[in-house]
């Protein structure tokens, strides 16, 4: 999902350590994603980024947006 096409709420962002896009997700205050509240390919993607943290992807972090979509 490219995070400049997120709306406002907290997110929890996967960054590559290498190349490619940060893999984004809706979550709470506290960085939990809500797996149920995911389309099916937006879990797969989720699964996916927090399975290769450490070697496709860093630790995500948690990105404040705005309705300005940056």
């Amino acid at each position: 999902m490219n995070p400049a096409t997120l709306h406002d709420a907290p997110h929890l962002c996967f960054r590559p350590l290498r190349s490619g896009s940060a893999r984004c997700f809706r979550c709470d205050a506290a960085g939990q994603v809500d797996l149920d509240a995911l389309a099916p390919l937006e879990r797969i993607e989720y699964l996916y980024a927090r399975a290769l943290v450490g070697h496709d992807f860093g630790r995500p972090s948690i990105v404040a947006r705005s309705g300005s979509g940056q």
